[in-house]
C-alpha cells in the first residue's frame, strides 16, 4: 500500500513540476525549442505577405529587438507567442502619410485600424524640432513625422498678432486660427507674399528642413488667393536642395470648371517637380479630374520621377469651416451645392444650411465639419485598382462633441469627426475584398507604396519599413482578410467605433494592440532625416535674378559687331513681376481668385449636364437621372432615412 502511495505522489509530483515548466518556460512551437534563445515575439503559422518581393506563404515570424529575425518554416519558439493558424495575414504595418490624428486618442483609433506609422505630411507643423522633442518625451504610441507647414510658416509672417510659444499642428491649429481670425483678415491665407516676406517663410523652412523634416506640406487650397505661384515653386525648391518632398494640397481642388480646373492645379506642382527633380505627393487625389492626374503621375514615374498620390474610400470629406472652397461663391454659385444636403457638423449632429454655416464660421473658424461630395461614391473602386495610389486616412483631430481634444482612455463613441479616422484602411481591405482586388495590391497601397516612394528620397527609416523581411523593423498588422471591416460612420456615436478583424498591431517589435486591445505602451519611433550642421536656404535677391537670368552688359562687346545684333543695353529689361508686388492689396477677398467670379458662366445645371461627356471610364457618371444639388446626402448619410427628403435609393 506504501509503495502505491508513494508512487501516486511520485507521479503527482512529475506532473505538477512538468506543469509548471510550461508555466514558467517560454512559449514554444515544439520541445524541439527547448535549448534555444527565445524570440521576443513569435508568430506561428501566418499567412506571410510582403508586397516588394511578392512573397506570399504560411511560415513562422520570429521577432528580437524590434527586428523580424526569422521568416521560416521551422519550430522556433517565443516569450510571447500567438498562432495565426493559416488563417491570419501578417502583413506590413499600415504607413498612413496624411495622418492629422496627432493626438493621443485619435492615434489610439488609427492602431485600432492597422496603423503603425502615422505622419502629417499636409499640413505639417511648425518648430519641427521642439514638435519632435515633445513626442520623444512624451512618448507615443506609433511612429510619427510631420513636415514643415508653408501654411503655419505664412501665419508666423502675415499674423503677426498671433502668438506661437509651442509647437503646432493639427491638435492645436484651431486656436491659431481663432487668433488669425481676430482682426478680420486671415492673412495667412488671403495675403500674397511680398520678396522679402517669401525670404522669411524660406528661411523659417529650411531651418525645419535642417532639424531633419520629411518635406514641406501644402495646403494650397486653403490659400488660392494668397499663395502667388512663385511661392508655391519657391516652397518646393526649398525642400528640393535636400532632395525632399513636397505634399501638396492642390490649389483648385474640386473645380470641375476651366480656367481653375482641378487638374491644371496639379500641373502647377508636378512641372516644378519635374524641372527641381525633386518629389512630389499629391494629397488626397479622389475628387474630379482624378483620372487625368493619375495618368500625368503615372507618365512622370515612367520617366523616373518620384511622383506619386493618396486616397481615401469615403464620399466625404473633413475640413475646417473657414476653408475658401466653403464660401458661397466657390461651393453654391460655382460648384452647385446646397449647404443644407453637403455640410454637416459633427460636434452639433446637424447638417448646416446658410445660416448655420455662417454662424459656426464666425463662432468657431477653426472647427472641422464634414463635407460630401456627390459624385464621389462610384469612383471608389477604381481607386482601389491604381498603382501607387496610397492610403491616407486624412484622419482629424480626436475630439468629442465639446470639440476639445478627448483623453486617450474615453469611449470610442465619444468622437466626433469623420469616420474615417477609425476606418480608413479596414474600408479598404474590405472594399478590395468585395471588388475582387488582389489583396497583395491592396496591400502595396496600404504600405508598401508609401515606405517605397519615401525610401527613394532618401528616408532612411522607411527604407526599413512596408516591408515583411527578415532584417527589417517589426512593424506588422496582423488581420482576418475574410473578417476586417470598418465599423465606423457618419453618424452620431458611431463615428469613432474601432475597426474589427485587425487583432493585433506590432510597432517596432512591441504588441501596441492585442487581441483587439489597444495597451498602454509607447513604443513608437521618430521617422525624420538625420540633423544637418548647416542649412541650406538661398534668399532670393533681384540683382541675383537678373544676373543668372538676363543676359549682363559685359558679354556684349563679345557679340557680332556687324550691326546684326543691336546693342542690348538700349533696351529696359523689365523687373519680373514676382519683385514688385503691390502691397497695398496684400489682403485679398477670400475667394477672389483674380477676378474670376466676375467672368460670365453658363448655368450651373447647363454644366453639370456638360461634364457627363467629360468622363471616358465606364460607369463613372454624374447621375444624370437625379442633379447632385437635389440629393440631401447630408441627410441620408447622417440621419435616420425617414426623416429625409432623399433616399438612399436615389443617390445610388
Amino acid at each position: 500500500m506504501k509503495q502505491i502511495l508513494l508512487k501516486s505522489f511520485q507521479a503527482f509530483l512529475i506532473c505538477t513540476v512538468f506543469m509548471f515548466s510550461i508555466v514558467s518556460q517560454p512559449a514554444m512551437a515544439s520541445d524541439d525549442c527547448l535549448d534555444e534563445t527565445p524570440y521576443d515575439i513569435v508568430i506561428l503559422n501566418g499567412r506571410v505577405m510582403d508586397p516588394e518581393k511578392e512573397f506570399d506563404a504560411v511560415r513562422n515570424v520570429g521577432i528580437k529587438g524590434g527586428i523580424i529575425a526569422t521568416i521560416t518554416e521551422e519550430d522556433i519558439c517565443g516569450t510571447e507567442v500567438i498562432n495565426a493558424k493559416g488563417r491570419l495575414v501578417v502583413a506590413p504595418g499600415f504607413i498612413d502619410t496624411h495622418f492629422h490624428a496627432v493626438d493621443p486618442f485619435a492615434t489610439k483609433m488609427g492602431l485600432r485600424d492597422g496603423v503603425t506609422t502615422g505622419m502629417d505630411l499636409e499640413l505639417g507643423a511648425l518648430k519641427v524640432k521642439d514638435w519632435y522633442d515633445k513626442k520623444a518625451t512624451d512618448g507615443w504610441q506609433m511612429n510619427y513625422g510631420t513636415t514643415s507647414g508653408l501654411i503655419l510658416n505664412r501665419m508666423k509672417v502675415h499674423d503677426p498678432e498671433v502668438t506661437f510659444e509651442e509647437p503646432v499642428d493639427f491638435s492645436n491649429l484651431q486656436d491659431y486660427i481663432e487668433q488669425a481670425e481676430k482682426d478680420g483678415v486671415p492673412g495667412w491665407s488671403v495675403t500674397r507674399s511680398e520678396l522679402e516676406q517669401t525670404n522669411q517663410i524660406m528661411e523659417a523652412m529650411d531651418e525645419d528642413l535642417r532639424q531633419g523634416a520629411i518635406g514641406i506640406g501644402v495646403g494650397a487650397a486653403y490659400m488660392a488667393s494668397g499663395l502667388n505661384s512663385y511661392e508655391q515653386f519657391e516652397a518646393q525648391r526649398t525642400a528640393a536642395r535636400y532632395g525632399r518632398l513636397t505634399s501638396v494640397h492642390t490649389r483648385y481642388h474640386l473645380s470641375t470648371e476651366p480656367p481653375t480646373e482641378a487638374t491644371i492645379a496639379l500641373d502647377e506642382v508636378l512641372v516644378n517637380a519635374m524641372l527641381l527633380d525633386a518629389p512630389l505627393l499629391l494629397a488626397h487625389d479622389n475628387d474630379y479630374g482624378w483620372w487625368e492626374n493619375e495618368e500625368k503621375l503615372q507618365m512622370a514615374r515612367k520617366k523616373g520621377y518620384n511622383v506619386w498620390s493618396e486616397h481615401y474610400p469615403y464620399e466625404a470629406g473633413s475640413t475646417p469651416i473657414t476653408a475658401d472652397f466653403l464660401l458661397p461663391e466657390m461651393w453654391v454659385d460655382k460648384f452647385g451645392y446646397r449647404y443644407e444636403y453637403t455640410v454637416y457638423d459633427p460636434l452639433a449632429d446637424e447638417c448646416l444650411d446658410r445660416a448655420g454655416y455662417d454662424a459656426l464660421k464666425a463662432e468657431n473658424p477653426g472647427q472641422a465639419v464634414v463635407v460630401f461630395i456627390p459624385y464621389r461614391e462610384p469612383w471608389i473602386p477604381y481607386w482601389l485598382t491604381i498603382p501607387d495610389m496610397t492610403v491616407a486616412a486624412d484622419g482629424m483631430a480626436g475630439v468629442g462633441e465639446d470639440n476639445t481634444l478627448l483623453p486617450w482612455e474615453a469611449d470610442y463613441t465619444e468622437f466626433a469627426g469623420h469616420p474615417r479616422t477609425a476606418g480608413a484602411f479596414a474600408k479598404t481591405l474590405r472594399l478590395g475584398r468585395e471588388e475582387g482586388v488582389p489583396l497583395m495590391f491592396t496591400l502595396a497601397q496600404t504600405s508598401y507604396w508609401s515606405a517605397k516612394h519615401l525610401g527613394d528620397a532618401g528616408l532612411e527609416a522607411m527604407k526599413q519599413r512596408g516591408r515583411v523581411q527578415e532584417g527589417k523593423i517589426a512593424d506588422l498588422t496582423i488581420f482576418d482578410p475574410d473578417e476586417v471591416t470598418d465599423n465606423s460612420t457618419y453618424k452620431a456615436e458611431e463615428n469613432g467605433l474601432p475597426s474589427t478583424g485587425i487583432p493585433h498591431v506590432i510597432v517596432n517589435g512591441t504588441f501596441v494592440v492585442k487581441n483587439s486591445r489597444v495597451l498602454p505602451v509607447k513604443p513608437g519611433q521618430s521617422i525624420r532625416y538625420p540633423v544637418e550642421n548647416e542649412g541650406r536656404w538661398e534668399p532670393l535677391d533681384k540683382e541675383k535674378w537678373l544676373k543668372e537670368f538676363t543676359i549682363s552688359a559685359p558679354t556684349i562687346p563679345d557679340l557680332d559687331d556687324t550691326g546684326a545684333h543691336e546693342k542690348l543695353n538700349k533696351f529696359t529689361i523689365s523687373t519680373p513681376s514676382f519683385f514688385n508686388l503691390d502691397a497695398t492689396g496684400a489682403h485679398q477677398k477670400l475667394g477672389d481668385l483674380g477676378g474670376l467670379t466676375k467672368t460670365r458662366r453658363s448655368p450651373i445645371h447647363t454644366s453639370i449636364q456638360q461634364r457627363q461627356k467629360l468622363y471616358p471610364l465606364k460607369g463613372v457618371s454624374l447621375h444624370t437621372s437625379t442633379p447632385p444639388q437635389d440629393i440631401n446626402l447630408c441627410c441620408i448619410k447622417t440621419q435616420k432615412e425617414e426623416d429625409c427628403d432623399s433616399t438612399e435609393d436615389s443617390y445610388q
